[in-house]
């Protein structure tokens, strides 16, 4: 049996954020669609690359029901090469104003480990989740923006930087040691007055597939931090790689472990399919509730 009555936590965890003065709800489990302007994404670089296109994503996401838009410019799959703080922003900068122009009332969510790359869309579009896939380490003068501009913050651990971060990754306990870094990182935010905090075990991100399934089976452990936490797994390597398929057959993959990471306490689903990752709520949901009966 998945779950029981007594399967609620100790903890008490944050379930709210505030983004634009509104408080966004997230006592229920939320979607994160994703959108990536950039040209070698490893699953759908170069598909969004004019405004119209974008625009049309970011409607998808929206209509299926995304709570949030997820937006990068610089690709971070392993491998990928580092690129210019200029290039960043060209290809950022246009993409972010034509969709909060579009769609004001919009809550984005910005990929980035760049403090400079924050203050210029903050100058532009106003209040957004920072998505910092290195957790604060890439940047030291990322956390004192993050305080500075009062911006909601989400934190993920990474071992190393994209073009060598899946060289042979070691662990003596990977849950512990993810643990151990964000709490390090989430200490010193507090410190700084930062509030809204988001917790990413980053999955895929100087990890080993095996690193990977250990971090999902016992994603539980990050309750906690008393924080929301996001998972994002959508149609990555420790899927297509284990089924011998490729990313792009990997949604029923996606599918299975998504709900596997809803089970284990999941609040947000970073994606890029918003439907099918919503009725996988829905349906988790159902079953939870029926468990308190």
């Amino acid at each position: 049996m998945l779950f029981t009555q007594n399967d609620k936590s100790f903890y008490k965890k944050k379930s709210t954020i505030n983004l634009n003065g509104d408080l966004i709800d997230l006592s229920s489990p939320v979607v994160m669609g994703i959108l990536n302007c950039t040209p070698d994404s490893f699953y759908d670089g170069g598909v969004y690359n004019s405004d119209k296109s974008i625009l049309k994503r970011s409607n998808q996401i929206l209509e299926e029901g995304g709570v949030f838009i997820d937006i990068g410019a610089m690709s971070t799959r392993p491998g990928a090469m580092e690129i210019s703080l200029e290039e960043e922003l060209y290809r950022l900068l246009p993409a972010v104003k034509v969709i909060k122009k579009e769609f004001p009332a919009v809550s984005l969510s910005v990929d980035t480990y760049r403090s400079e790359v924050v203050q210029q869309v903050y100058d532009q579009i106003g209040d957004f989740i920072i998505n910092d896939i290195s957790g604060g380490t890439f940047d030291d003068l990322m956390f004192e923006k993050v305080a500075y501009l009062n911006l909601p913050y989400l934190l993920m651990h990474s071992k190393g930087r994209s073009d060598k971060m899946q060289n042979n990754p070691v662990y003596e306990d990977v849950v512990k040691e993810v643990i151990f870094f964000l709490s390090a990182q989430v200490q010193k935010l507090k410190i700084l007055g930062v509030s809204d905090i988001l917790i990413d075990p980053g999955f895929g991100f100087g990890k080993s597939a095996a690193h990977n399934f250990e971090l999902l089976n016992r994603l539980d452990a990050f309750r906690i931090f008393e924080l929301p936490v996001l998972v994002g797994i959508s149609r990555k390597a420790m899927i297509w790689k284990e089924l011998e398929i490729t990313a792009d057959k990997s949604l029923n993959g996606t599918t299975v472990l998504n709900a596997l990471a809803l089970a284990g306490g999941c609040d947000i689903l970073r994606v890029h399919d918003v439907k099918e990752a919503l009725e996988t709520i829905k349906l988790v949901d159902k079953l939870k509730n029926s468990a308190k009966c």
